[in-house]
């Protein structure tokens, strides 16, 4: 079943590769959407795909990438919509 979940990753997330890392996590597992940086320092992201590889995705967001310290992660479930062409990265 395909399923669509946003994260939003609170801490020192920012200016560790938090953005790169994720797109080359979701492409490794085949999904699509996007990640962000926010304006409060935060990381958010969309993906799309197979439900077991969404849940490797957003269960990688709980530790990032090794300089990262991630301390919250909210999830948000939404409709799968098959928008996306790929995983990118918004500026």
């Amino acid at each position: 079943m395909k399923i669509r979940k946003t994260v939003t990753i609170r801490g020192f997330v920012q200016g560790v590769g938090f953005r790169h890392y994720a797109a080359k996590t979701a492409r490794r597992h085949g999904l699509t959407g996007w990640v962000t940086n926010l304006p409060d320092g935060s990381v958010q992201a969309c993906f799309e795909g197979e439900e077991a590889e969404v849940q490797a995705a957003v269960d990688w967001c709980h530790e990032g990438p090794e300089l990262a310290n991630v301390e919250q992660v909210s999830e948000q479930a939404g409709e799968y919509s098959g928008e996306f062409d790929g995983f990118f990265i918004k500026q």
